[in-house]
């Protein structure tokens, strides 16, 4: 395992610890969730660029990972504007 392996898998349990303590605000998850789209973005680019894939996927990726980000935002805007902040122990189930 070469350095630039480690790097990868270490910023990847970085981000997965940072969104597994984050439960408690919607925009700290939101940007743990990012980063972690980051580092999977990086990663398929690294492996693609090594084996001399063609770069659909990674537009494909990127795709989905813009759409994952405008939903998780449209969730946070409407989420402020019902309960006036945006922890998540002030939401309710029956609320929605």
């Amino acid at each position: 395992m070469n350095y630039v392996d480690f790097c990868i898998v270490f910023m990847f349990l970085s981000g997965l610890m940072i969104f597994s303590f984050s439960h408690k605000h919607m925009l700290l998850s939101l940007f743990s969730l990012e980063y972690l789209v980051l580092i999977l973005f990086l990663s398929f680019f690294i492996f693609i660029m090594n084996f001399g894939y063609e770069m659909y996927f990674v537009l494909v990726f990127l795709v989905f990972s813009v759409c994952e980000g405008a939903l998780g935002l449209s969730i946070l805007v409407n989420m402020i504007r019902s309960h006036g902040n945006e922890l998540l122990s002030s939401m309710s189930i029956l609320s929605w």
